[in-house]
Order: structure tokens, then C-alpha cells, then sequence
């Protein structure tokens, strides 16, 4: 940009970074700018991390959608076969009764009469109003997440919330979480511990180098490497310093370690009191030192450094300070410099689980400045490859640099991270860390968060090399191991970006495998793309994955996952904005998986199958009414009672299951396991949907044969057969959902029972109307005892067998399900781990063992046999 026409002034100001301002910046020391609207929408970081968020469909829903898709072809088929039927025996019989009144010959359509009858007697096979209930579940659901006291975020008063209100089932059939580390794993707080200048290591002994005597008498003393050691930390950053009215200094940052490396400098008396974009003040044991801001050369993920070029007030020496990762600042040093116990202080630090940076300087000539300076701005106006450009000269510049010391930060675990990850692997969930820092300080951040066992029990499989050929051998070491080695010891893997690309570019179908065999893995130095294409590998082969994080670089890893949750923490809400559901600290998560979305699947599995029964229970009587009046297709029942059967009497007591908790919360937490059974889908299946399907078929004949064939309607008309029939219906789904109903509170007993009143009132009231159809045919019934007898027949003989095969179940081959509800009902939820004796205990680790060995994915895999037998 030209801030003056060329006749005036020719110098050319580049858009860079250092004079950008990002989103809700302040501007401040200047009475007016000019400037150019930058990276504005879909053009910003956030926007082109984001992606094309796609739209989700749940497991259970595509469940459901096949089993639609099934009783859709069973509904033509039944169309077919009794439309055809039934044309045989209007020619055959039919003709032949005087009172049907067929005509001799009919018009050309008539051979499409009787199948069409059919079509809109099974009409109601699909259930349309499914669709709405579950939505209206769905939404029910998220109020709960929302709701959960105690999964709010007392710290910083941030309540759980539930963006996407139409796949909370998909979190009870988890099978895979992605995790960032800082800010999700840990707090993102970083606090100054330990140091190590000019070969001395500080805070070796009480792990707080700010209250080491040896360093803090240094600072006293002027020793000069400890001088410009913290002169770096006070310069080299992005930070600004803000005064408050009385006098107190503040810094904000871009970064948490920025911040945290100034604030540890002022505490050593190395003040950062003002900056501007050309000047900076430090004062320094009550001397003030003055310094001109010549060029920052900005860190990046690829340079892994930042540098300052600054020119002292009083001297007016040139010099270059540089902080970043060892393995960009190493390389660089002084030839000369020996640098070995600066490595062995990196790889100590990183072992205690502290992130490090290498801080150094050099002095540059006047001449040697100016001629890189020009060479700077030519690359900082290139409209052509202008980063790699910039990147070229910055890298001509630092070099020769004399290594001053290296620094550990520490960010700590949040609080119940280790106990939450146990508890989720306990339940079947594999874990993996996606990090941007180095391998040591992952690694020990995973055992220290229980993601990896020590050494005894465990063991960590390090994919890595110097060249292709060395990466792929070693990914394909680690694949053998991975076969070889027995379930009993916890198995993980480890790479970096680099290895990453190489893998997916040359043996994606060996990393692959390797994935699917391995429950943990820790990912370093990823870039938020790799991040999203280890989501995408994961989905790709079948799992269900649940991707958590709390900053921008998170979003597309989100995004691309089945599950997105957010953390709102200390880098903002762009990942609490783009997630499905967000929450306040990792721990919550054990809430959100275990609970809510175990809960809201078991609901969502009896609704949909529950949803079909009912319909398929009354189109099954319709069905079997045909067969005693020729196939001819003649409703049962009334329009009024159909239309009545689905929005009223069977519409309330199936939202019940709402609130239903087949076990205690409690016992959920105590044994995770049990989310297997959730996980491997055993509640909706074809499996589970052919017994509904038996059972609604089961319920006809009970429901019509009784019904027909009982004496006491011989002398009955058509209506009140069809209202006993009605009745029948209604009392089975009253015990139906009654019998399948775990916990009851006065809500449910209400909407099941009061709901059985109330159709009673609706058609008593029907019944009163002369102009109706059921003019007095409801008063008649209630009148009879017959009709009460015939109720009480239809409900004995329709549940008995349903009774009889549940007892038989629970006694001869009961689920660890069945067990705990046992358990729950003689010693009560909260002392459940203490009261079940060995061998119950014993009993229901073996089930769960074998339901962890035959669990199959609730996707089809798309990967080729030989992988998919891996599994």
C-alpha cells in the first residue's frame, strides 16, 4: 500500500502481519490510522480452517432409515400378494354373491381397485409422526445437557450446551475421541518453572526457578548472560504492556507463553513497562533501558521461531533476538558454541512434561542490517510468493546465533482429566492426543493423564525416521507388533506431522490398519489439517468419532468428526461456536458420553422400534380382517379412530420413555463397560426390530381373534367390533410401555394411564353425538361385562408370553444390564460396589469381557476384507 501518491513520497508499506489489526483489537497511542479492510469472512484463519460443515446423520437414524426401507418393501409385497388375492376371489366367489353387487364387467382399472385398498389400509405401516417424535425427543434431550447442573463450570460459570440438537444418541456409540492437549488436557496456564542459562540449570530443587537464590542473586549481581537472557524474554514477543491508573503494569498477549516468559522476566526485576510499534522500554534494577523496534520476523508453524531486530538507545548496537523450538534454533547457532547441555536441559524438561523454548541473540554491523533491511522490504511487498519469499531472507539473518538458554513452562492437567480418560477407556473408547508440541512433553503429558501405561504394563511403539524408507519400516514394525502382541497389554503408537505426511502419501492402507488395531496414539507437531485427516481415516473405515478442542486450529478437526465438543477456555469460543455441543473442562465429558448420551440412545432405540409396532399392530389387524371378507380390502375401522390411534391414544405414553433411566446414574459411573452394549448398537438392530415385528403380529392375532370370534359379539355390529379391537390395541401399548418402563415418576404414570382414561372420556363423548358414526356404540360396551372380560383375555394371553420370555431371559441368560438392575433393586444404587458379592461380581465382568470381544462396529467398514478381519 502507498500511504502517499508517488509524486510525493515513493516508499511502499507492505500488509503484514506486524501492521495488521486482528478482530476486536484495540487501537491505541495514535489520533488516526489509514488502512484497507483485510481477511474479512470466509477469508479470515478461522473462516478457511473451518471448512463446509456437512450435515450429521446419526447411527440410529440410518438405522432406522433401513428399517424403513425394509417395511416399506414388506408393505408392497403385502400389496401385491393380497391385491392379486383378492382379484382371484372377486372372480372366482366374489361374483357369485348377489348382495356384493359386482358388476359383470368393469372398467378397465378395476383389476387396480382392490391392491389400491390395500395400499391405504398399510399406509400407516410407516410411521410418518417417527420423525417428529424423535425430533421433539431430540430436543428434550439437549434441554437435559443444558440443563445438567453438574456439568457446569463453576470456575468460570459456563453451563454445557448443546448446539446440535439431532445427534445426541451418536454420543452413547462413541468409539474413538480425538483430543487436542493445551487447553483441552491441560489448563492452558502457563507458569515459569525452570531455566537453564549459560550451562547452569535453575529450579532443579523446588521446580520454581523465580525462587532460586543462585538465580535471584545473578539478577542482583548483573551477570551478564542472565542479563540478556531475560532482555530477550522482555523483548522478543508480541506482548503489551498496559498501565492501569495506579501505576500496576498488565501484559496481553497473543500467546499464554509470551505472557507467561514477560511476567516471569518482571518478577526478575527485567520490566517490559512500555511498547509501541517502533519503541520499547524495559527497566531493569532501576535503570531504564530504551530500544527501537526495527523489524519483528514473525513466528510460523513451518519456522517454529520468532525473532526481533532492535537497536539500543545508548549504545546503538544492532541486535538480533530470537526465541523458538530447539530444532529451529539449534541448527542455527554459533558454529563455535557448544550446545550439549542446552539438548540434555530440552530433553529433561520435556520429560518432566514442560514445554520448552531456546532463547538467543547475536550482534549485527550497521552495514550488515541495512542490506538485509532492503532485501526485507522487497520480499515484505512481493505480490508473488511473498511468505516464502520473507521466509528466505529471514532465514539468511538468523544464523550464527549465540545460544543464551532454554526455558520450561508448565501447563497443567485440569482437574479430574486423569480419572476421566480411565473412565472412558474403561468403557470402550479409544483415546488419542492430537498435539502441536514436541513428542517428550506429549508423551509425558499422556502418563500423566493415565492415556498411556508405564512401561510394565504397556508399551509405546515410536513410528519415526530420517528418511521414507526408515518411516515406512518402522510403520510397518509397529503394524507386526500390533498383530502379535496379546489384548492384555495396552499397545500405542507415537509419530510427528512430518512422519504423517509421508505415511499418507506413500502406506495409507498400513497406517490404516494400524489405527484400527490401536486403542491410543499420540499425534505431535500436527497442523490443523493432518488433525482433520486422522478424524476423516477414522470415519472412513466405520468408527464413530468424537473430536474435542478449545481453539481455532480445532475447528476443522471438529468439524470433520461425527461428535464435535468445544471447550470454552483461554483461546477463545471459535471451537465452542463450531461444535455440536459445548462444555466447560474435559472432566465433563464422562457426563456428556456416559450419561446423556447412553440415556438418549437406550430412548431413541425404544422410541423408533416402539413407533413401528403400534403401527404395524393395527395395519396387521386390518390385514386379517381382509381374510374374512374376501380380500377385498375393507377397513375395520373408522377414519376417526384411525386419524385418533396415532395423534392422540398412542402419541403421549411413548414419551414417557423420556425420562426413563434403566439404571442409576451412579452405577452408570461405577461401571462404564456397560456402554457397550450401546456402542455395538444391541438395542436397534435388525435383531431387536424382527422381535418388535413379531411381537406387533403377535398382538393382531391375539388382538382379532378374540375380538371376531368371541360369542358374545355374534349379534354385534361393525362398529362395535371395530371399537373392541380398538380397545384391545390401546390396552396392550398401555402395558406394553408400561412393562419396558425402568424408573416411573408421577410424569409417566400420568401420560400412560391418564392417557388410557382420557380414551375412554374422548369416545364416550363420540359416542354422544348422533350425527357420528359411534352414536352410543362406546356406551353400549362399557355397559357389558363381556366387553371387560374380552380386555382382560386380550392382555393376559398378549403379555403372557411376552412375561414369560423376559423372566426366562433374565433368569437362564441375563445381560450385565439385567444384572446391575438385580443388583440396583436389592441394595439400592449407592452402594452398589460395595454390596455385589465376588461372584456376582465375577459373573458380570466375564459378560462384558465377552460382549468386548464381540462387539462389531455400528458402521459397515468400507476398507477391504483382509483389513476388516483385523478387527
Amino acid at each position: 500500500m502507498r500511504l502517499f501518491p508517488p509524486i510525493i513520497d515513493n516508499e511502499k508499506c507492505p500488509l503484514a502481519i506486524n501492521n495488521t489489526l486482528l478482530q476486536s483489537c484495540y487501537l491505541r497511542y495514535t489520533e488516526w490510522a489509514c488502512g484497507v479492510a483485510i481477511y474479512t469472512g470466509n477469508e479470515t484463519k478461522s473462516g478457511m480452517s473451518r471448512g463446509t460443515a456437512e450435515p450429521k446423520l446419526t447411527a440410529a437414524d440410518s438405522m432406522i432409515d433401513k428399517l424403513t426401507v425394509a417395511i416399506f418393501v414388506f408393505q408392497i409385497v403385502v400389496v401385491l400378494v393380497l391385491g392379486f388375492a383378492g382379484n382371484i376371489w372377486k372372480d372366482s366367489n366374489g361374483r357369485k354373491h348377489w348382495y356384493l353387487m359386482y358388476p359383470a364387467e368393469g372398467p378397465w382399472y378395476d383389476f387396480l381397485v382392490i391392491p389400491l385398498r390395500f395400499e391405504l389400509l398399510c399406509s400407516i405401516m410407516i410411521p410418518i409422526s417417527i420423525k417428529v417424535t424423535l425430533d421433539l425427543a431430540k430436543g428434550v434431550y439437549a434441554k437435559f445437557i443444558d440443563c445438567d447442573e453438574q456439568m457446569f463450570d463453576r470456575e468460570t460459570s459456563t453451563p454445557a450446551h448443546s448446539a446440535n440438537t439431532a445427534i445426541s444418541e451418536d454420543l452413547g456409540q462413541v468409539e474413538y475421541i480425538l483430543s487436542d492437549k493445551t487447553g483441552t488436557l491441560t489448563e492452558n496456564i502457563m507458569i515459569f518453572r525452570r531455566c537453564c542459562i549459560n550451562n547452569t540449570q535453575y529450579g532443579d530443587d523446588s521446580g520454581d526457578a523465580l525462587k532460586d537464590t543462585r538465580l535471584l542473586n545473578a539478577v542482583s549481581s548483573n551477570e551478564p548472560d542472565v542479563v540478556k537472557f531475560l532482555m530477550v524474554m522482555a523483548l522478543c514477543n508480541t506482548v503489551v504492556p498496559i498501565k492501569s491508573n495506579d501505576g500496576a503494569i498488565s501484559y496481553k498477549a497473543q500467546s499464554q507463553d509470551e505472557e507467561a516468559l514477560v511476567n516471569a522476566a518482571s518478577n526478575l526485576n527485567m520490566v517490559l513497562t512500555s511498547k509501541d510499534s517502533s519503541s520499547a522500554e524495559i527497566c531493569f534494577n532501576s535503570s531504564k533501558f530504551q530500544y527501537e523496534l526495527l523489524d519483528v520476523l514473525e513466528f510460523t508453524s513451518d519456522r517454529k521461531r520468532m525473532s526481533v531486530v532492535v537497536k539500543e538507545g545508548g549504545s546503538g548496537k544492532f541486535l538480533l533476538l530470537s526465541k523458538g523450538a530447539d530444532e529451529a534454533i539449534f541448527p542455527r547457532s554459533n558454529p563455535g558454541q557448544q550446545t550439549k547441555t542446552y539438548l540434555e536441559a530440552v530433553e529433561m524438561y520435556s520429560h518432566l512434561g514442560l514445554r520448552t523454548l531456546c532463547l538467543g541473540w547475536r550482534e549485527l554491523e550497521e552495514g550488515e542490517y541495512k542490506e538485509w533491511s532492503k532485501k526485507f522490504q522487497e520480499a515484505s511487498c512481493s505480490l508473488d510468493n511473498r511468505e516464502c519469499k520473507i521466509a528466505e531472507v529471514c532465514h539468511s539473518l538468523e544464523q550464527g546465533i549465540n545460544i543464551l538458554g532454554v526455558t520450561a513452562i508448565e501447563d497443567r492437567l485440569q482437574d479430574g482429566v486423569p480419572e476421566t480418560i480411565k473412565l472412558l477407556r474403561s468403557a470402550g473408547i479409544n483415546v488419542w492426543m492430537l498435539t502441536g508440541d514436541k513428542q517428550n512433553t506429549a508423551i509425558q503429558i499422556a502418563l500423566l493423564c493415565n492415556l498411556i501405561t508405564p512401561e510394565s504394563n504397556g508399551q509405546l511403539l515410536s513410528i519415526n525416521g530420517k528418511t521414507e524408507d526408515e518411516i515406512l519400516r518402522s510403520l510397518e514394525r509397529a503394524l507386526v507388533i500390533m498383530k502379535t502382541t496379546p489384548e492384555r497389554k495396552d499397545l500405542a503408537f507415537v509419530l510427528d506431522g512430518w512422519t504423517l505426511e509421508i505415511i499418507l502419501k506413500h502406506s495409507m492402507e498400513s497406517f490404516t490398519r494400524l489405527a484400527m488395531l490401536s486403542r491410543t496414539a499420540i499425534c505431535c507437531r500436527m497442523t490443523p489439517l493432518q488433525k482433520a485427516q486422522l478424524v476423516g481415516i477414522l470415519k472412513t473405515v466405520g468408527y464413530l468419532t468424537l473430536a474435542i478442542g478449545d481453539g481455532g486450529n480445532d475447528v476443522r478437526m471438529i468439524q470433520e468428526a461425527n461428535i464435535g465438543v468445544g471447550i470454552s477456555g483461554r483461546e477463545g469460543l471459535q471451537a465452542a461456536r463450531a461444535a455440536d455441543y459445548s462444555i466447560g473442562k474435559f472432566k465433563f465429558l464422562k457426563r456428556l458420553i456416559l450419561v446423556h448420551g447412553r440415556y438418549s440412545y437406550n430412548r431413541t432405540a425404544f422410541i423408533s422400534q416402539y413407533s413401528f409396532y403400534k403401527s404395524l399392530l393395527i395395519c396387521f389387524i386390518q390385514i386379517l380382517f381382509s381374510f374374512v371378507t374376501g380380500l377385498s380390502g375393507t377397513s375395520l375401522f373408522n377414519s376417526i379412530s384411525l386419524m385418533a390411534y396415532n395423534v392422540f391414544y398412542t402419541s403421549l405414553p411413548v414419551m414417557t420413555i423420556l425420562f426413563d433411566k434403566d439404571m442409576s446414574e451412579t452405577t452408570v459411573l461405577q461401571y462404564p463397560q456397560i456402554l457397550l452394549y450401546s456402542q455395538a448398537g444391541r438395542l436397534l438392530n435388525p435383531s431387536t426390530f424382527a422381535g418388535w415385528f413379531g411381537r406387533s403380529l403377535y398382538h393382531a392375532l391375539v388382538v382379532f381373534l378374540i375380538t371376531v370370534h368371541t360369542n358374545a359379539y355374534e349379534q354385534s355390529n361393525m362398529e362395535e367390533i371395530s371399537m373392541v379391537a380398538l380397545s384391545g390395541c390401546i390396552w396392550l401399548q398401555a402395558f406394553v410401555v408400561t412393562l419396558d418402563t425402568n424408573s416411573f415418576t408421577y410424569l409417566q404414570v400420568i401420560l400412560i394411564w391418564g392417557n388410557f382414561v382420557a380414551f375412554y372420556i374422548i369416545n364416550l363423548i363420540l359416542s354422544s353425538v348422533p350425527t357420528l358414526q359411534m352414536y352410543t356404540v362406546m356406551w353400549r360396551l362399557c355397559s357389558q361385562p363381556s366387553y371387560w372380560i374380552t380386555m382382560a383375555l386380550i392382555v393376559t394371553i398378549g403379555m403372557g408370553p411376552v412375561l414369560a420370555l423376559r423372566y426366562l431371559r433374565n433368569v437362564y441368560r441375563p445381560s450385565a444390564i439385567d444384572v446391575l438392575q438385580q443388583i440396583e433393586q436389592t441394595n439400592g444404587p449407592t452402594q452398589t460396589s460395595r454390596n455385589v458379592e465376588s461372584a456376582t461380581r465375577i459373573y458380570l465382568d466375564q459378560l462384558l469381557t465377552d460382549l468386548r470381544r464381540n462387539k462389531g462396529s455400528i458402521h459397515q467398514p468400507l476398507l477391504s476384507d483382509s483389513v476388516a478381519s483385523i478387527r
